[in-house]
């Protein structure tokens, strides 16, 4: 039997916290023999914000020791590795052999059953989709002890409803992904500086044409400069276009990072003087980036400081990320940005861009504008969440689910209509919710 130990669990946020009875199993027996009593949810390397991956008093299975690769085709890109890999590790493997994973996040310390899990996206949405498009099939490990092949031929409604099923139809163990070809880890960006929403929302259409774009955008920046920002654009670099000094090394990997924050900073560290002095040093920053960079840069920043989410004090912070239509999107995005500018809730480190064509059940993106912001958890933020929830319905959006840690179960079925299908889809496969958290149980998603 599988050891179990009783562990305080949380989201990247450190918002909910809990106690939980985790293991770490090392195959696919261990980890079945977490659920022949009770209930769990598979966890990986702990970067969903919210309770997708806790279970109070519940079994968590951890699957980061199921970390194998397990074929591998140079030729084509494709690789099969079990699902407790991590991008991380899939980029200083393969990154020197001039390959990158397809669909990379803000961090790189997420594992392929949790991209899977949260349908993860990045900077590249509106011409590469979500992490969906990137897997061709994996094995899960189901509520009845049997593991089976889902693709798009096999098993479809399987494999499409848990891109976005946080979890909750089975323990993936195993997946086979396509890989990106690369002649180099570098990336050549412009940055675009933008007064206000108008010209912002200018900006990402005049520089659609590139592959990448994320904007920063000042939280704080109320009447004519509402919207002000940097827009940052880019495509992968090829090996012709480095300057000689590059040339040397043009598939140079990235290094572990020696920063970390070792302690919690206190609470009243963050406050709006402080968060306007930092927002000052982060435009100074994305508006002065370098023509080329490298992709640790340009794809995860913050993973340059480990443990950077110490920095919101013990009171932890969600990250409030939403989506809303192109249509109305201007009137839309103006008043929810004055409604977070105007709040008492300190908004910080926060992404604007626009996504493409979403898929899926319980998938968060669609072709709009999303805009993710962080907020330290204080006694006002529960409030303030409900009004900014019923803002983004009425404009036909909806918060993405990988890092909500508050969002109602009513707000939740508004947003996400498919949700009816997708317990369908629950309940032939685990009709007696065997695969359950603190989020399943939050908003309704059991069979």
């Amino acid at each position: 039997m599988v050891a179990m130990k009783k562990e305080r669990l949380s989201g990247w946020g450190n918002y909910p916290m809990t106690i939980g009875y985790v293991a770490r199993p090392s195959n696919a027996r261990q980890t079945s023999e977490l659920f022949t009593e009770g209930t769990v949810i598979a966890r990986g390397l702990g970067r969903s914000y919210g309770d997708q991956a806790i279970h109070t008093n519940k079994n968590v299975c951890i699957c980061t020791r199921m970390h194998h690769f397990l074929s591998w085709d140079e030729q084509t890109g494709i690789l099969e590795c079990e699902a407790g890999v991590s991008l991380d590790e899939i980029i200083t493997t393969f990154a020197p052999r001039g390959w990158m994973p397809m669909i990379c996040p803000g961090t790189k310390f997420v594992t392929i059953g949790g991209a899977i899990a949260n349908d993860i996206h990045g900077k590249a949405h509106h011409t590469d989709g979500s992490f969906i498009n990137s897997v061709i099939s994996f094995s899960i490990l189901l509520a009845n002890g049997d593991i089976v092949t889902a693709s798009r031929e096999e098993n479809r409604e399987l494999f499409l409803a848990n891109f976005g099923g946080l979890g909750l139809l089975g323990i993936i163990l195993t997946a086979t992904i396509q890989l990106r070809k690369i002649e180099t880890t570098y990336f050549k960006q412009k940055s675009v500086k933008v007064h206000n929403l108008e010209e912002m929302l200018e900006a990402l259409e005049q520089y659609k044409s590139y592959n990448y774009s994320v904007a920063w955008v000042d939280p704080l920046a109320t009447g004519k400069r509402l919207g002000r920002g940097v827009l940052t654009v880019g495509d992968a670099a090829s090996l012709e276009s480095l300057p000689e000094n590059l040339k040397k090394n043009p598939l140079k990997i990235h290094a572990a990072s020696k920063i970390s924050l070792p302690f919690f900073l206190p609470n009243f560290a963050l406050n709006n003087l402080t968060v306007r002095l930092l927002n000052q040093v982060i435009g100074y920053v994305q508006n002065s980036p370098k023509e080329f960079v490298h992709y640790e840069k340009f794809f995860f920043p913050l993973d340059m400081i480990n443990n950077w989410n110490r920095g919101y004090g013990k009171r932890g912070f969600i990250q409030y990320q939403f989506v809303i239509p192109e249509e109305n999107g201007k009137a839309n995005l103006r008043q929810i940005m004055e409604m977070i500018a105007g709040s008492k809730c300190t908004p910080f480190l926060n992404v604007f861009k626009k996504m493409g064509k979403g898929q899926g059940f319980l998938s968060f993106p669609f072709r709009g504008y999303t805009l993710a912001i962080d907020f330290p958890v204080t006694r006002d933020l529960a409030a303030f969440t409900r009004r900014l929830d019923e803002v983004v319905l009425q404009a036909g959006g909806r918060i993405y689910l990988g890092k909500d840690a508050m969002l109602d179960k009513v707000t939740f079925q508004k947003m996400y209509p498919q949700y009816e299908e997708w317990l369908s889809i629950k309940a032939q496969y685990d009709p007696t919710n065997v695969f359950s958290s603190d989020l399943s149980k939050r908003l309704g998603l059991e069979a």
